[in-house]
């Protein structure tokens, strides 16, 4: 297929929108329009130079979502360097494991990761440079230093009338080369850094831009880590190549921080995990329309529609006013806030995809979106499933196409494993593609059980109806000697009078078992549900760390 490189989108972005907005942290002072954008990667360059950097050497990013992170990636990406991004949830050791790893020789990053990290633990590294305000923070030698003070005079050198627009020139004849290093843990052992090549990149971009081109005025927020590729790629990378204002959430999205914000921006689009949304759903929609008499006039014909739009609207004016586009993505939705938002048609669609692909796999236009499903395969981009009937019984889905890695990073073991003899990419979830080609996933094949008489076991599966219970907030199934248990977390804001209606929590967790149980085949039958007493561990991604309960 014929693929555009991003960098030509980047470029034409630049040179069209040169005094528009381009970034802007929220609650802080630093933004740039996309001249200044310009410039600013043009001065990284020139650091990068006098620092001695060549094409291909790797450049550490870690640290909170910012603008200068946002300007950094774009200076590694353009100057033909290698990204390393880094997430700064990372212990200290962590994040110099990886550095090490990566074999960075430079480490952009923020004073909280500065504070718990040691230079002289990473031997390779030349320099360590604040991303807040650009200052050298560590040089190897004094070369390093001597030459870091020369950047102001080098670019003034460079461009003595001035950086503008006919300087603009990134490259773009290096679509199969490596760009990016992405590691999905501080692992001690034998780290799984991704590399992702600009070809990886630009099969998202470009399906991105022609699929989903922006308005005029569009705007973003960032929320979701940009260390991650979900983050990075769609309220970022994408967004800024196609012209959108990407406003950086600099603070922990919370969701009063996260309401606050969707007022102050109006973004057009938003990205999130399953998590977000359900808590939205389930503290604001459903306590209302699960009351008895809303419960019929939900369902009754003629009167439905005119209660589904006014819940829409008063949805998407929490969400800003100026949605379009509500995509959920790194986990499986639950059924009833799926229903929910399907029934006031609501623009939403759930996608599919992976860090191994850059991350995009499927993706469906909302008023098109089959309900619980993940969309179809986008453009250059093929799947199958390893099952006799893929229609019909689940198999493991395997995928091929431009936006499939390289492979792990000095780890030829797992990149062999990740693989099929004929080159297909093993992704591990289990699932179906029906006859239009929309997926359905069933489960992960690492956290899928066997029961007794042989049967497949999907917890997610348990897990989604069980969470639509009265006070579930979130819940994990576990194999316990051959008999289902299911752990929950009851957040104790629901435990309100008018749902316990005298009964304790223990007593209405025993109803839910039995109200869960009618829901179920016989095989996947629940036998207790454990109370546990704080949230389950999370993912960056805002996954259950399902390895820490058994």
């Amino acid at each position: 297929m014929e693929l555009k490189h991003y960098m030509e989108y980047l470029q034409n972005t630049v040179i069209n929108k040169w005094s528009d907005l381009a970034m802007k942290d929220l609650d802080g002072a630093t933004q740039y329009t996309y001249g200044e954008l310009a410039v600013q990667i043009a001065r990284l360059h020139t650091t990068f130079r006098l620092l001695g950097i060549q094409e291909g050497d790797k450049i550490a990013l870690c640290g909170r979502n910012c603008s200068n992170w946002g300007v950094t990636f774009l200076a590694i990406e353009s100057y033909k360097a290698v990204a390393v991004s880094i997430l700064p949830d990372f212990t200290g050791e962590g994040v110099e494991n990886l550095v090490n790893h990566s074999e960075a020789k430079l480490l952009y990053t923020g004073p909280n990761v500065l504070k718990k990290i040691d230079a002289s633990h990473m031997p390779a590294l030349s320099a360590i440079v604040l991303m807040d305000d650009y200052t050298l923070q560590f040089a190897a030698n004094e070369e390093i230093a001597q030459a870091y003070t020369k950047v102001d005079t080098a670019f003034a050198e460079a461009y003595p009338n001035g950086f503008s627009k006919a300087d603009v020139n990134y490259p773009t004849d290096n679509i199969n080369e490596l760009a990016l290093l992405n590691y999905t843990s501080g692992s001690t052992g034998n780290p799984k850094g991704v590399m992702i090549t600009h070809k990886n990149l630009s099969g998202n971009i470009d399906f991105a831009v022609k699929k989903i081109p922006h308005n005029s005025g569009d705007k973003v927020l960032s929320m979701l880590p940009v260390a991650h590729m979900f983050g990075l790629m769609f309220e970022f990378l994408y967004q800024v190549c196609d012209g959108a204002e990407v406003y950086f959430l600099t603070k922990a999205p919370t969701p009063s921080i996260l309401m606050k914000a969707f007022a102050q921006v109006h973004p057009f689009m938003i990205l999130t995990v399953p998590l977000v949304i359900e808590k939205i759903i389930k503290g604001k929609v459903l306590p209302i329309i699960n009351k008895p008499v809303m419960k019929v006039l939900w369902k009754t014909p003629l009167i439905n529609k005119l209660i589904h739009k006014k819940v829409r609207n008063t949805l998407l004016q929490a969400f800003g006013g100026q949605l379009r586009f509500l995509i959920i993505g790194g986990a499986a939705l639950n059924e009833e806030v799926e229903k929910c938002m399907k029934d006031m048609h609501f623009p939403y669609c759930v996608g599919y995809g992976m860090t191994e692909c850059a991350p995009l796999v499927t993706y469906e236009d909302w008023d098109k979106y089959v309900y619980r499903s993940c969309g179809k395969g986008i453009v250059g981009m093929e799947m199958r499933i390893d099952s006799e009937d893929p229609t019909t019984k689940e198999g493991e889905l395997q995928l091929r196409g431009v936006n499939v890695m390289m492979g792990y990073y000095k780890n030829e073991e797992a990149s062999k494993e990740a693989f099929t003899k004929d080159g297909w990419m093993r992704t591990g979830d289990l699932g179906i593609i029906d006859k239009e080609g929309n997926l359905f996933l069933r489960g992960r094949s690492k956290n899928m059980l066997l029961s007794p008489n042989g049967q497949n076991i999907y917890p997610e599966e348990i897990e989604d109806k069980l969470n639509s219970l009265p006070l579930v907030t979130e819940s994990v199934v576990v194999d316990r000697e051959h008999k289902l248990v299911a752990l929950v977390y009851s957040d104790p804001s629901l435990a309100k009078a008018e749902v316990l209606q005298g009964n304790t929590v223990d007593q209405i967790m025993k109803e839910n078992v039995v109200k869960l149980n009618k829901m179920l085949p016989n095989y996947s039958q629940v036998t207790t549900i454990e109370l546990v007493e704080k949230e389950f561990e999370k993912t960056p991604k805002r996954s259950i760390k399902r390895f820490m309960y058994k």
